[in-house]
């Protein structure tokens, strides 16, 4: 895959012609960053957006308590930092890489002209920007409504179709997440995910391993999830 490519897969200028996606690559630099290398912290200022071309970012803030809670992880064609690039205030978050990840990069000075002269791609963004506070509302209103076992199944199922890996061609598909990071996402303890994931294991439903999970029969966490959103 070339580069024009790589930035045609970015969800926000996915409907750009040709022309146009040239005109902007001129104006794009790449970045690739090693697993746990932070690629912003909180606080730094937000001048760059980071479209995800291959791997993933985790993004985490600080709690209450003092520790790092990770309430997001982006993959491949998802856009990172639009917030901060267009109200020009610090980042809201940091974001670190958690694998071997390939982004490119677009700075403020280049991109708020290109979106004057491109609507096509400011609507775009603007559907980003969308996307992102309904995910955020639908998590915060899960955490609200729905069951523990219900929203570890459902998010389970979404990363196993963002970011989930099939070891064997045809076999289960593979979730690599740390159970803590999982937890956060979630809402609630370690401890807890961990035990209704034994429980599942039990029952044959998933497979754990050192910092994954095998979904073996993701229908049944499907049936788990509608349980609780009826």
């Amino acid at each position: 895959m070339d580069r024009r490519e790589l930035l045609g897969s970015v969800s926000i200028f996915a409907s750009l012609e040709d022309k146009e996606l040239d005109l902007l690559l001129q104006a794009t630099t790449t970045k690739r960053m090693k697993p746990k290398e932070v690629l912003c912290r909180k606080g730094d200022p937000g001048n760059q957006l980071y479209g995800i071309m291959a791997g993933s970012l985790k993004v985490t803030t600080t709690g209450t308590d003092g520790k790092d809670v990770m309430f997001g992880l982006m993959g491949p064609g998802e856009v990172i930092g639009e917030i901060a690039l267009l109200d020009g205030e610090e980042r809201s978050a940091t974001v670190t890489a958690v694998e071997t990840t390939e982004l490119l990069t677009l700075h403020r000075r280049e991109l708020i002209p290109f979106l004057e002269k491109n609507p096509r791609a400011a609507i775009g963004l603007a559907g980003v920007l969308a996307a992102r506070v309904r995910g955020l509302s639908d998590r915060a209103e899960d955490r609200q409504t729905m069951p523990l076992p219900g929203r570890i199944a459902k998010r389970l199922l979404s990363l196993s179709e963002t970011h989930g890996k099939r070891p064997i061609v045809g076999g289960p598909v593979e979730v690599r997440m740390p159970q803590q990071d999982l937890a956060d996402l979630v809402g609630t303890t370690r401890e807890s995910v961990n035990k209704q994931l034994r429980a599942w294991e039990e029952e044959g439903i998933v497979e754990l391993g050192r910092s994954r999970v095998v979904l073996k029969q993701p229908e049944s966490l499907e049936a788990v999830t509608a349980m609780f959103e009826l």
